[in-house]
C-alpha cells in the first residue's frame, strides 16, 4: 500500500517553493542595490556612537545629527575619494584610448627579460591577452559613473533613516535574531569588530603605503607619480601581492629603458619600505586602537 503524503505538508513544499522563487526574483531584479546596502550598514556602524552622543548626551533633534553625519562622511570619505579616482582616471584614459602604448610597453619588458633572463612570458600571444582583459575592464569601470552616483544616493538615503531609527532597528534585530541573547551580543560585537577593521583600518593602510610609495616614485624621478602612488593605494587592498603589481612592473619597465639606477631604487623601496609599512601601519593601528576611537 502506498503511503500517502498528507495535503497539509504538500502545502508547506509548495509554500516554500513559491517563496524561495520569490526571493531569488527579488535578489535579482534589487542585486543593484547590494552595494548601496552595504555600504550603508559600514557607515552606520563607524557613525553610531556619535549618533548616540548626539541624540541623547546633546538633546539634538535625530533628523539633525542624521543629516550632520551624513554630511561630514560626504565630505571626509567620498568627496577626497572622487577627486582620487578623477585624477586617475584623467591620468589613464589616454593609455585607454590608446592600447598600442600598453602594448609597446610590454613589448619593451619582454625584449629585457628575454635577452638578460631568458623569459618568454610577455610575448605578444600573452600581451594581446592581458591587453583584451585590462582594456575592457577598465572602460566598464570608467563607464559605471552613472550607476556608481545611483548607488552612492541610495547609500545615503538608507544610511539617514537607519540613523533616525537606530534604537528601534537595533531592538527589532536582536529580537528576531536565532540566538540566545549572550550569544547574539556576542555575534553584533565580532560584527562590528570585523566593519572597523575592514572599513577604516584598511583604507588607512591603503593610503599610507600610497603616499609612501608616491614619496619613493619623486625621489627616483617617476614620470607619473601621482597615478603610481594612486595604483598602489588602490592595489594594497589585493591579498598576497598588494603593491608589488605596481612597482615591481614599473621596475622591469625602467630597468627595460636602461634606467637601472631608477630600476633598483623603485625596486629596493617597494620591496623594503612600502612592503614594511603594511605590517607596521597594522600595528599601530591596532596597538593605538585607532579604529575605534573614530
Amino acid at each position: 500500500m502506498l503511503h500517502q503524503i498528507h495535503p497539509n505538508k504538500i502545502r508547506q513544499v509548495l509554500f516554500l517553493a513559491l517563496v524561495l522563487i520569490l526571493g531569488i526574483i527579488i535578489f535579482k531584479e534589487l542585486y543593484f542595490m547590494l552595494t548601496a546596502f552595504l555600504g550603508s550598514i559600514t557607515l552606520y556602524i563607524i557613525m553610531r556612537k556619535w549618533m548616540m552622543k548626539m541624540s541623547i548626551r546633546w538633546k539634538m533633534k535625530k533628523w539633525l545629527g542624521a543629516l550632520i553625519l551624513t554630511i561630514l562622511s560626504l565630505i571626509i570619505a567620498v568627496l577626497p575619494t572622487v577627486w582620487l579616482i578623477s585624477v586617475a582616471v584623467n591620468k589613464i584614459m589616454p593609455y585607454i584610448q590608446n592600447p598600442e602604448t600598453i602594448k609597446n610597453a610590454f613589448a619593451q619588458i619582454n625584449a629585457y627579460l628575454t635577452t638578460n633572463f631568458n623569459i618568454d612570458i610577455l610575448n605578444k600571444s600573452n600581451v594581446e591577452k592581458i591587453t583584451n582583459q585590462i582594456v575592457p575592464f577598465a572602460q566598464n569601470t570608467i563607464g559605471g559613473t552613472l550607476n556608481g552616483l545611483l548607488s552612492l544616493v541610495l547609500m545615503y538615503i538608507t544610511l539617514y533613516f537607519m540613523l533616525i531609527n537606530n534604537l528601534e532597528i537595533e531592538l527589532w534585530i536582536k529580537k528576531h535574531m536565532p540566538l540566545k541573547n549572550q550569544n547574539a551580543d556576542w555575534f553584533i560585537s565580532e560584527f562590528k569588530s570585523l566593519v572597523y577593521s575592514n572599513a577604516l583600518g584598511i583604507p588607512i593602510v591603503a593610503i599610507i603605503q600610497g603616499v609612501v610609495g608616491m614619496i619613493g616614485y619623486i625621489i627616483f624621478g617617476v614620470q607619473g607619480f601621482v597615478l603610481m602612488g594612486i595604483l598602489t593605494a588602490i592595489c594594497s587592498v589585493i591579498p598576497m601581492v598588494g603593491p608589488t603589481l605596481v612597482w615591481g612592473p614599473l621596475a622591469l619597465y625602467l630597468m627595460s629603458q636602461g634606467n637601472s639606477g631608477q630600476a633598483l631604487g623603485v625596486a629596493l623601496w617597494g620591496f623594503i619600505i612600502i612592503g614594511s609599512v603594511d605590517n607596521i601601519a597594522r600595528f599601530l593601528l591596532q596597538k593605538n586602537s585607532l579604529i575605534y576611537i573614530l
